[in-house]
């Protein structure tokens, strides 16, 4: 069984996985409390669904970009259940987990996270061979840099503030705006990425995995 964790923004995700079915899954709106919230969140997960830390053959954790914070208080609880339960861990850059989940499109897709001081975080990707591919590293830009920047039929899905949406609805003629619903990034799949590494051996060390940050020198 697999414990996934996804501290990336204010959007909190936990979910346990066994490679057959989704064991349970909890995601909430956090308003900056990651510190006070994680820790009891994971032990109510696993007393609803009936299972102990020593259940676990593995860890998957979101990677980043996102809150500087946040993340790191993550990624500590994470790595210390690998080191002091000598089990493997993968972790899986959190754009990927949003891409992962989109529906087939033949147009780019922009995914999109919130970076802070009006700020997103911005990755792209194109459909090919069942999956989305990554295109380029992620960058940081504002909703107006966005919007100017699209010129071409583009597919946008992630964390966007309702005046943000309100702005990129305006270019009707070239951005298709997935749903919020269609935008929630989903810990079990998180937990079935990270599943899938670990069968394939591809597993992290857990001293030395890190976030991604795209502005290590000014946090948020």
């Amino acid at each position: 069984m697999i414990l996934a964790v996804d501290t990336s923004t204010q959007s909190v995700g936990l979910a346990l996985y066994d490679g057959n079915q989704v064991i349970g899954e909890i995601i909430w709106q956090s308003r900056n409390h990651h510190t006070v919230e994680i820790g009891p969140a994971i032990e109510q997960l696993f007393k609803q669904c009936g299972y102990q830390y020593q259940d676990l053959k593995g860890l998957g954790v979101a990677l980043g970009p996102g809150s500087f914070t946040s993340l790191r208080i993550g990624l500590a609880i994470v790595k210390g259940l690998a080191l002091s339960l000598h089990i493997p861990i993968v972790g899986i850059p959190t754009l990927d987990i949003l891409a992962a989940s989109q529906p087939e499109k033949e147009v780019p897709m922009a995914a999109i996270l919130q970076a802070g001081r009006s700020r997103l975080a911005v990755g792209w990707y194109h459909y090919n061979n069942g999956t989305w591919m990554k295109k380029n590293e992620p960058e940081i830009m504002t909703v107006e840099e966005l919007f100017n920047g699209i010129e071409n039929a583009t597919y946008i899905c992630g964390e966007l503030s309702f005046d943000q949406r309100q702005l990129l609805a305006k270019k009707r003629r070239y951005i298709m705006l997935a749903s919020p619903v269609q935008s929630v990034r989903r810990p079990a799949l998180l937990a079935s990425m990270a599943w899938n590494k670990i069968k394939a051996d591809q597993i992290d060390d857990a001293v030395s995995l890190s976030p991604i940050y795209l502005h290590i020198a000014n946090p948020i």
